[in-house]
């Protein structure tokens, strides 16, 4: 089937699925794209022992579709970016000592934790799955998405200090967890034994390093453009050069594109807004990129969703699965707790951060793109398996519970 034509059939079920959401079942928009995707898989997958064509031209097109490069090298790089233009830089400067711990240090504390958790959940059962191909799990598992929950935790009325703790640290992790992801799948393709513990720290901060950087540079020449001329359209236009040609040349670069679009963003949704535009430009850049956002995550969860007709589940791997749900939720609540522990010496946190971070942190697209994108031969069917499992507990589960658990807390 022609690009288009997958274009086409994933548009239109997703502006159907969208309405019918928002006009019968009311879900929080993502969710409710999810869960009638899910339900309408498990319907084809019925549809499909009485008319197998129709079910095989589904898969078929679903398979068609490279999930991968659709997200990592598309979807992902106009996410993060339309996500931090949206961010208060003065704001965040106030939290930016959680964001950046949690947003690190969280993130390899997840990783390990989730990895050797894994790796002992894995031989439980028997199969023999290498430890570093356990630790690409728990580096791709680890980035949270705080699409489909933010909205959510705005009706439960949460402190807006919190809101951005939760954002802040979801735009930087998903950055800091791809360097963490690539940086050991380039170890485990060279072997273990062939890199040593400086090789892995130096390609480690060449990425992330380099990323900040080219962000910042990519920030300001944006900014320059932008404040030496007022057009919308023009203006316009040169934010999606900036996501485009940015993401494009910085993995020429090698350097990591993701937290580049993350700085790059920031800049121009603050300074960029404040100093370069006309009230003209600042309305149509912010209504843009909002729908650019919408629309983007409307289509990943759908994806999402669709996903379930052609990943291959054994009865083994649904028990791993679920055992590494609670892996995930445990990993979260040290990774989050610990750094707030010794941050509380410093700063004052929120009533039950800690429980509201954990829980609230749910995993979404860019999990089970990194795990569709792991070669074959390094256990990929197992990983794409639990990661599948782990996203959908966590965006219907958590996704639809954190608002009543926040609103019981916060009272």
């Amino acid at each position: 089937m022609k690009l288009y034509s997958v274009l086409t059939i994933i548009i239109s079920i997703s502006a159907l699925f969208a309405y019918v959401n928002y006009r019968y079942i009311k879900l929080p928009g993502t969710i409710g794209i999810m869960v009638m995707s899910l339900v309408s898989s498990v319907l084809l997958v019925a549809l499909g022992h009485f008319v197998p064509s129709f079910s095989s031209e589904v898969i078929m097109m679903i398979e068609s579709i490279d999930f991968h490069e659709l997200l990592m090298e598309v979807m992902l790089s106009f996410l993060l970016f339309s996500g931090a233009i949206h961010i208060n830089s003065k704001s965040l400067k106030q939290e930016r000592l959680p964001v950046l711990v949690l947003a690190t240090v969280g993130i390899l504390i997840s990783t390990f934790l989730v990895g050797g958790l894994t790796f002992f959940a894995f031989n439980l059962f028997g199969l023999n799955v290498d430890f570093v191909y356990c630790l690409l799990f728990g580096a791709l598992i680890s980035p949270t998405d705080p699409i489909a929950v933010l909205g959510i935790l705005k009706k439960a009325k949460i402190p807006h200090s919190m809101e951005l703790k939760i954002t802040g640290e979801s735009l930087f992790n998903d950055g800091v967890a791809v360097v963490v992801f690539i940086t050991i799948l380039q170890i485990a393709k060279a072997g273990v034994d062939n890199m040593s513990a400086l090789d892995m720290t130096q390609l480690f901060l060449h990425e992330a390093g380099g990323g900040l950087v080219y962000g910042l540079a990519l920030g300001y020449i944006g900014f320059w453009l932008l404040r030496s001329i007022d057009n919308y359209q023009v203006e316009v236009l040169i934010t999606i050069a900036i996501v485009m040609g940015g993401y494009t040349l910085a993995d020429t670069l090698h350097v990591s594109g993701p937290l580049a679009m993350v700085v790059a963003g920031i800049i121009t949704g603050n300074q960029g807004r404040e100093l370069a535009m006309s009230d003209v430009t600042r309305d149509y850049l912010t209504k843009f990129w909002e729908l650019v956002d919408e629309i983007l995550n409307a289509l990943l969860f759908l994806l999402i969703g669709f996903e379930m007709l052609v990943i291959q589940i054994n009865s083994t791997l649904v028990l791993i699965g679920f055992i590494a749900v609670i892996i995930v939720l445990f990993a979260r609540w040290v990774s989050v707790a610990f750094p707030i522990m010794v941050l509380k010496l410093k700063i004052k946190f929120e009533k039950h951060a800690i429980a509201i971070l954990t829980w609230g942190g749910l995993r979404g697209g860019i999990s089970v793109a990194l795990a569709l994108s792991v070669p074959a031969e390094m256990h990929r069917a197992e990983l794409v398996t639990i990661t599948y499992i782990v996203v959908v507990f966590s965006i219907i589960v958590q996704g639809l519970t954190i608002g009543k658990v926040a609103k019981r807390l916060m009272t």
